[in-house]
């Protein structure tokens, strides 16, 4: 029997499902793409360290075998997520770089295939050297992808799992060049060409195009499209098998309503050519996500955010089984010290089909999970 979708649930669903195209920072955050401007230092070496306990009461796959979260992926246990440090130097004017390295069981998780064995439990998340002048910066090596409206950090995100748009909408990391131009507060404008999704090694002779936009007509409102055009393998990670084109758009809103309450919006839409055999009956596939987030700031010490989130995968492309996946994400967090944040939430996962596994390996239609984290943050 189906779900039925109601509210904005049904909003997210009917929004992320429609067509487009041919068939549609936090301080907290890494550097990753811009040098500092004129309040931050142009040196920084900042740290965390990431430690949670997550209830889920599935086995934590589909049907089809794809793990069904990001990171929390254990029924019943506690994991050391990540220890990152990220040493930037990212000066206004001239050379610079930023290392990221990052260690824990996420580590497995957002590691670049590089066509050999790889260490379990690290990944040098990004690593990259850059040349800023007028406005103009210019990025070599490794770094997080623009899209999406969570990243790899937890200490800039606002719930403790991630979303379905972050784990199973867009990439995690590219290994190429990245340019942008930002002549003034209000534009940002981004041109760059790598070797694909998570790919430090090439998969294909073919690169991938990254576009990008980022508009902020006030101190309330920012707006953010990204694109990312290239030939990949069908297969994912691998250097075998069947090659097509892989488009994805991404849009990004935020606005910060007042000092305590800020909305956020992130909508995906990605294709994938000649994506058989790893696609349903239809030769291309294609995939459709939107996520809204209220975040709000009770005091110094309380924070709340809320997440609805809807995404549809009629191919199977992305989550190994032909679905409409939703959920819905409430968490708490309470800061003690600039240092220390924990953080409660229960989450609710449903399918229009019966997608999710429950510990005994029995096909059902939702899923529960609740988590608690504790985040360790450096300075």
């Amino acid at each position: 029997m189906a779900i039925r979708r109601n509210g904005w649930l049904g909003l997210l669903c009917a929004l992320s499902s429609s067509t487009f195209g041919a068939d549609t920072p936090d301080a907290d955050a890494p550097a990753t793409d811009a040098p500092a401007d004129a309040a931050t230092p142009a040196f920084l070496i900042t740290g965390y360290l990431d430690a949670a306990y997550s209830y889920l009461s599935g086995d934590g796959r589909f049907t089809g075998g794809t793990p069904d979260r990001v990171f929390d992926t254990l029924h019943d246990g506690v994991e050391l997520h990540q220890a990152a440090v990220n040493v930037a130097y990212q000066p206004k004017e001239g050379f610079g770089g930023v290392i990221n390295p990052t260690i824990g069981d996420d580590a497995d998780v957002i590691r670049a295939y590089n066509g050999t064995v790889s260490t379990p439990k690290a990944d040098l998340t990004q690593a990259f050297a850059q040349y800023a002048t007028h406005g103009f910066t210019i990025m070599a090596g490794k770094f997080v992808t623009l899209a999406g409206s969570e990243v790899i950090p937890p200490t800039a995100d606002t719930n403790v799992s991630r979303s379905i748009l972050f784990g199973f909408a867009v990439p995690f990391t590219h290994t190429g060049i990245r340019t942008l131009y930002a002549p003034n507060d209000l534009l940002t404008a981004y041109l760059g060409v790598d070797n694909g999704w998570d790919d430090v090694e090439a998969t294909t002779a073919a690169k991938t195009l990254e576009i990008g936009l980022g508009v902020t007509p006030s101190k309330a409102l920012n707006l953010a499209a990204y694109g990312y055009f290239g030939k990949a393998r069908a297969g994912g990670l691998v250097d075998t098998g069947p090659t097509g084109q892989r488009s994805l758009i991404d849009l990004q809103a935020t606005w910060n309503v007042s000092e305590s309450l800020s909305l956020v919006a992130n909508y995906d839409w990605g294709r994938q050519d000649n994506a058989a055999p790893f696609a349903g009956p239809h030769v291309d596939a294609v995939w459709s996500g939107i996520a809204g987030y209220a975040n709000y700031t009770l005091s110094e010490h309380w924070k709340t955010s809320l997440r609805l989130e809807c995404f549809d995968d009629p191919d199977g492309y992305r989550t190994g089984v032909a679905q409409t996946w939703h959920e819905t994400t409430g968490t708490v967090a309470f800061l003690p010290d600039k240092r220390l944040e924990v953080r409660a939430e229960v989450r609710l996962d449903g399918s229009n089909g019966r997608a999710f596994q429950n510990v005994n390996g029995v096909p059902v239609q939702t899923q529960q999970s609740a988590a608690l984290e504790a985040l360790f943050k450096y300075p």
